[in-house]
C-alpha cells in the first residue's frame, strides 16, 4: 500500500494476486479505501445501508444488477466506466468474462455489505486485504 510518497502502478498491484472477489487495498483518502479486485462469475445481493459503492473498471467488463424502486435493472460498465450504487440500494456485481475493478468506500466497509444473500465459497467478505497477502 502507499505511504503516500510512492506512487502505485495498478497493473502492478492487480498482478500481484490471483485471489477473485477479494479486493486488495492499495491506498487510503482520508477515511477511504482504494481497493482493486480482479473478478469472474457473480458476487452476492447485497446493501450497504449507509455508503454509496463507487465503480471504476480498469479491465474487462462488470454488470451490476440493481434493486430499484421501479424494478430490477442491469447496468453494464465496460472497461473505463464508471458507476455510483447508491446507498441502500441492493445490488449484485458480476462479470461474465472476468474483469479487473477499482473501488472507492470507507474504510471498513465490507465487501458483502450490511445485508446479503448466503455467501458461496468464492466470495471472500473482507473489508479488504493488504497488498502482497
Amino acid at each position: 500500500m502507499s505511504n503516500g510518497s510512492d506512487p502505485i502502478a495498478l497493473d502492478q498491484a492487480l498482478a500481484s494476486f490471483d485471489a477473485l472477489w477479494s479486493p486488495r487495498v492499495v491506498t487510503h483518502v482520508n477515511d477511504y479505501d482504494v481497493r482493486v479486485a480482479k473478478v469472474a462469475g457473480e458476487h452476492v445481493w447485497h446493501a450497504h445501508d449507509t455508503t454509496d459503492e463507487f465503480f471504476l473498471v480498469l479491465d474487462g467488463e462488470l454488470h451490476l444488477s440493481l434493486r430499484e424502486p421501479a424494478g430490477e435493472r442491469t447496468v453494464r460498465l465496460p472497461r473505463g466506466s464508471v458507476f455510483t450504487v447508491p446507498r441502500g440500494t441492493e445490488h449484485r456485481p458480476y462479470a461474465p468474462e472476468g474483469a479487473a475493478i477499482l473501488m472507492f468506500e470507507p474504510t471498513g466497509t465490507s465487501t458483502v455489505g450490511d445485508r446479503h444473500d448466503d455467501l458461496p465459497a468464492h466470495v471472500d467478505a473482507t473489508t479488504g486485504h493488504a497488498l502482497g497477502t
